[in-house]
């Protein structure tokens, strides 16, 4: 994260995007060359063993992941700012529990891991 990244801005950017269901805007918080892991891409896409691998991979993942799900809504429980890392603890629109742990290169996520509380 650069002296300029507002941790605070840009969770509340997340969440405005995800919230608005905006992909591209959503897809934009990443690095081109991501490296992301959930639970949810094994589910949509079994042959990934749940990880996503490039924003354009990371985009089709999504794109089938709110298609799925029209319903959609995080409700924000708290964030943590760590060195280079932001973690996200939020409620989903079922009510579950969730924290995604964002790990930077610059103002941009570079490796990403959903979790959820069982």
């Amino acid at each position: 994260m650069t002296e300029a990244f507002s941790p605070d801005a840009f969770v509340h950017d997340w969440l405005r995007d995800w919230n608005n269901h905006d992909l591209e805007a959503i897809v934009d918080h990443f690095t081109d060359d991501v490296v992301f892991a959930s639970p949810l891409a094994t589910q949509l896409f079994p042959a990934s063993f749940g990880v996503v691998r490039g924003k354009s991979a990371l985009r089709e993942c999504w794109t089938q992941g709110l298609r799925r799900n029209p319903n959609l809504l995080f409700v924000l429980e708290g964030f943590y700012v760590g060195v280079g890392i932001i973690v996200i603890n939020y409620l989903n629109e079922s009510g579950a529990r969730v924290c995604e742990v964002l790990e930077f290169d610059g103002d941009r996520v570079a490796r990403g891991y959903a979790t959820y509380q069982t």
